[in-house]
């Protein structure tokens, strides 16, 4: 799934989750076959959850927990059993790892004209400097732009781009090699060294995680 608000871009691939705290406007588009299960929570239950959207990690037991709760009817934490039902889950929630599959949002014009040509096709491989002669800024200043909204370098946020693209081709079931190419990486050997990097793991190991938990 890729989840849009106003903050920025997040991708969720399977087995994993993504927090979005109560009243933040969003959409959801779904790539391949899709089951998603949702828990809503009332905002004083939840103090102890982030206070921003962010892809999470689901362990085998909390997996269990939420389809285990789907399957029933509005939880009330009046009713002694469900009381404890909730506080694993919430406990659960509050000690998850998160996943680094977020695009922030990009405000300014000449940032956001750069955004939309990699977007466009994350598999572009201009340098910066050519990109800002469309734009008609220096270099130097979109650099330092891109400091300043989003705290991270352009080749950072490129990085990410290209990453979460990847993310949604392996999703929807595409070779490591198609996904690399398509995704702007040289070689799939770079993609993979880049994916181990930022996640932990080679993408057929974080992708084959999730026939085994679906068997």
């Amino acid at each position: 799934m890729t989840i849009r608000t106003r903050e920025g871009t997040w991708v969720v691939p399977p087995n994993r989750a993504v927090w979005i705290p109560a009243e933040i406007s969003h959409s959801i588009v779904t790539s391949g076959a899709v089951a998603m299960r949702t828990l809503y929570w009332k905002p004083r239950l939840a103090k102890g959850l982030p206070s921003d959207c962010c892809v999470v990690n689901v362990s085998p037991l909390l997996k269990e927990l939420i389809l285990y709760a789907c399957s029933l009817r509005a939880l009330k934490n009046t009713v002694r059993w469900q009381q404890h039902l909730l506080a694993v889950i919430l406990h659960q929630l509050e000690t998850v790892q998160t996943v680094p599959l977020q695009l922030p949002h990009l405000s300014d014009p000449r940032l956001v004209r750069i955004a939309q040509i990699f977007i466009a096709d994350p598999s572009d491989r201009r340098p910066l400097a050519q990109c800002c002669r469309v734009v008609g800024a220096s270099k130097r200043s979109v650099e330092r732009l891109f400091q300043q909204e989003v705290g991270m370098t352009f080749g950072k946020w490129r990085q990410q781009l290209r990453l979460m693209q990847a993310m949604r081709l392996l999703a929807e079931g595409a070779k490591v090699t198609h996904a690399a190419l398509e995704s702007g990486y040289s070689t799939p050997s770079a993609f993979i060294s880049m994916f181990r990097k930022a996640l932990g793991t080679t993408p057929t190991s974080y992708f084959g995680a999730r026939g085994q938990a679906n068997r």
